[in-house]
């Protein structure tokens, strides 16, 4: 088992391509996925922050202090055309037609309206199915302001000073007091990603070296000749998934590495608090527990995608068949990612679902170590069941010679 072992290594070594997949994307993941994530998320905040929106604005006289802050809002530009709009129905025909990004219809003086107790409707209109949906949020805060204003000045009318008006109409103030520290609430935030981006990472680890010992051998006519060594089926099977173990072991292993690199290096260089607070508080031990649910994981992939590469035909009828496992192995990951499923004594055993929703517990800093034990056995366990049928499989003529 051991020669074939070092037999296997020493052409996976030998393979530029592998040594991408298992050693310099790992390293490279991070920084990318997080740096693009951040470029593009900056860059769209930006661009809305920045982008200046067309409007028409009808019988803007009834309220004419709101009328003067939409005017001198930084994100509105008065409609400056020759078409003019009267009515609700001309400034939609307007907005479908891109002459204007939103219009704004006020029925009648929100004074007067006020005056003879009766609300006064105003109406925005604007496509909500695209990406400017803050429209309306700015225009109903500018409306608030306004509203507000006619409120305190109706009620200081009537006598009622500003602090009895604030007792009045806000009789009770509801202060939230937070028992998550700042590593909980970025955890549970951002946790359940950073397993989307680990898991799919170690089973490309196994995956992609799995196509070459299996499928590879038999294209290339040399499974035969293993066969004839004097060595048994058994200690030929293991001594393989021991190299893909390896290669996986590998793969999670500059994986953890990096991330906990590239962590230390935003918390120097990034200047906010919250997430130098949250990710400070993350520890090498952490990072190790994160390393040791990952290892049956890696014995888990290793034995599925030896199993796959084993009984397909040809290298390019493995990578087809391991598209499959791939989105298998997907779905448990966003099953952790959906509200209010959490780590319990029974999620404990579903398959990779379990170690998903243990590294998130893990970032947040509310791992039960119980749970965390239940975990680890259960992925052994299925580990070892799939390494046995591995095994079994790989001493089957018609799998081998199909």
């Amino acid at each position: 088992m051991f020669e074939v072992f070092k037999k296997e290594l020493r052409e996976l070594l030998r393979d530029k391509k592998t040594l991408i997949f298992i050693v310099a994307l790992p390293v490279l993941i991070f920084p990318l996925l997080f740096g693009v994530m951040a470029f593009m998320s900056s860059q769209a905040a930006l661009e809305a922050e920045q982008k200046v929106h067309t409007y028409a604005i009808i019988n803007g006289h009834y309220a004419q202090e709101f009328t003067d802050k939409v005017f001198y809002h930084k994100s509105f530009e008065l409609y400056k055309g020759e078409q003019t709009f009267t009515s609700v129905e001309d400034l939609t025909a307007a907005v479908k037609a891109g002459t204007i990004d939103m219009g704004i219809y006020l029925p009648t003086d929100a004074k007067k309206a006020l005056d003879e107790a009766k609300q006064s409707k105003w109406e925005v209109v604007y496509n909500d199915a695209k990406a400017i949906n803050f429209l309306f949020d700015r225009v109903s805060e500018l409306a608030n302001d306004f509203g507000n204003k006619l409120q305190q000045q109706k009620l200081l009318s009537f006598g009622i000073s500003e602090e009895q008006q604030a007792a009045v109409l806000n009789p009770i103030e509801v202060v939230k007091v937070d028992t998550a520290d700042k590593r909980e609430n970025l955890g549970e935030k951002i946790g359940g990603f950073i397993p989307y981006l680990l898991i799919p990472l170690v089973l490309m680890g196994a995956t992609y070296p799995a196509i070459d010992l299996g499928a590879g051998e038999k294209e290339r006519g040399t499974l035969e000749t293993l066969l004839l060594t004097p060595i048994t089926r058994t200690q030929l099977v293991l001594g393989k998934f021991v190299t893909l173990l390896a290669a996986s072991i590998a793969t999670t292993t500059i994986t953890v590495l990096s991330m906990g690199v590239w962590i230390s290096i935003a918390i120097t260089f990034i200047d906010l608090a919250v997430i130098k607070t949250a990710f400070s508080s993350l520890k090498v031990i952490d990072l190790a527990l994160i390393f040791i649910l990952l290892l049956p994981i890696a014995a888990i992939f290793s034995s599925l995608a030896l199993a796959i590469s084993i009984y397909a035909r040809s290298f390019k009828e493995a990578q087809n068949y391991m598209t499959p496992l791939t989105m298998g192995v997907i779905f448990p990951i966003i099953i952790a990612l959906l509200p209010n499923v959490e780590l319990t004594a029974k999620t404990a055993f579903v398959p990779v679902t379990n170690v998903a929703l243990a590294i998130k517990e893990i970032i947040k800093g509310t791992i039960d170590y119980t749970l965390l034990g239940l975990i680890f056995l259960a992925t052994v366990i299925v580990a070892g069941a799939l390494l046995a049928f591995c095994v079994k499989w790989f001493n089957k003529e018609e799998v081998l010679f199909r």
